[in-house]
């Protein structure tokens, strides 16, 4: 007998859409005891996988109306099936997706296109209690004769996103610490061996210029070493905690730009935005970082602006290039970098929207409440 709560979502969903080809194949043929049975036995085998799966699968049909909640859904929300059955699906959703549901579903019964459908992406669920979840959403579509239903899968992330967090804030923290002995520890030992090499430089003169100039070749090189050691300590703790922090080092890092790639970067600020929490400023520089790096090296940008700015009760940073940007009107999934991007921006309650700008390169704007 096959265990139903131990398939992974993609065969859970291979196993729905083949019981409900066989069921709607045995309803056309249903015709004497043998084809009734084993209709029934195919509603059995639907509802075995349903109730036993794992994750949360719900069902609506094209007004958005639910149809059918399992009961892994029911513990997940925290809602009795008797209580949201007829309702809009909606109500499992928080503002502003809870607004935007039912445009959205009308528009892809009319046009055909779809955003999620097939695909499969992070949202936010509300409990019965009000809270907000994130949980991993997959929808699948199923045509009938009275028209065409929906089912979506939802599992819990709650778990994942905590060790997530955590495993980020750790990383923050181990490359502050290094940062830190690189410019306390190292960079104070280097400077100890310059004045040294410069006494020595002195000290040869009276014997040999030839000697001396050496030294001194050897103290330039270790004032080369030290100010490569300091930047690399800034890089790995970027934000200064102080409130202006995040716009002296995205400044920094406009800079640090040009230098390094040889391109134009400018920093864009017309009014102070300050941020006072530490990790949230290092997750929007490093977001600002990943935009940078992805212009310069895959879209072959020659021109970069970065901009941060006030939106009512709201900050946006906006990273826009000149590159080659992207095929079609987003991008996919993107590789690591993307994600990671994306992460961040969650971890700070935020939103990354990214597109292209003006017809030419690429725009990656993050908006982010900004708390007094």
């Amino acid at each position: 007998m096959t265990d139903y709560a131990r398939l992974s979502k993609s065969k859970l969903v291979e196993r729905l859409i083949d019981s409900e080809g066989k069921f709607a194949a045995l309803a056309r043929s249903a015709a004497g005891g043998r084809a009734a049975s084993a209709l029934s036995d195919s509603r059995e085998r639907i509802r075995g996988i349903v109730d036993t799966a794992v994750e949360g699968i719900i069902t609506i049909d094209e007004r958005g109306i639910i149809e059918t909640v399992n009961p892994a859904a029911e513990k997940m929300f925290g809602y009795k099936a008797g209580e949201i059955l007829g309702k809009n699906v909606n109500v499992l959703m928080p503002s502003p997706y809870r607004q935007e549901h039912d445009r959205y579903v009308a528009n892809y019964v009319s046009t055909g296109h779809a955003k999620i459908i097939g695909i499969g992406r992070e949202v936010l669920g509300r409990r019965k209690n009000g809270s907000i979840f994130p949980m991993d959403l997959s929808v699948g579509e199923m045509r009938l004769r009275g028209g065409r239903m929906f089912t979506g899968i939802v599992r819990d992330i709650t778990e994942r996103k905590r060790l997530e967090e955590e495993i980020i804030a750790i990383s923050g923290r181990e490359q502050q610490r290094i940062g830190q002995d690189l410019h306390d520890d190292l960079c104070q030992r280097l400077a100890a061996i310059e004045l040294m090499s410069r006494a020595l430089e002195q000290k040869l003169e009276k014997k040999s210029r030839s000697e001396a100039a050496e030294a001194a070749k050897i103290a330039e090189y270790i004032r080369d070493a030290i100010s490569q050691t300091r930047m690399l300590a800034r890089g790995l703790s970027p934000v200064e905690l102080e409130a202006n922090g995040l716009m002296s080092a995205l400044e920094e890092l406009a800079s640090n730009t040009e230098q390094r790639f040889k391109i134009s970067c400018e920093f864009q600020c017309d009014e102070r935005v300050l941020i006072d929490d530490n990790t949230v400023g290092t997750h929007l520089y490093r977001i600002a970082q990943e935009a940078i790096n992805n212009a310069v090296k895959h879209g072959r940008a020659t021109r970069v602006t970065i901009s941060l700015g006030r939106e009512g009760d709201k900050a946006r940073l906006i990273v826009t290039d000149d590159g080659k940007g992207f095929s079609g009107t987003a991008p996919g999934s993107g590789g690591m970098g993307l994600r990671i991007m994306k992460f961040r921006a969650g971890v700070i309650g935020g939103s990354l929207d990214i597109r292209r700008a003006n017809g030419c390169g690429t725009r990656v704007a993050c908006s982010f409440r900004k708390h007094p």
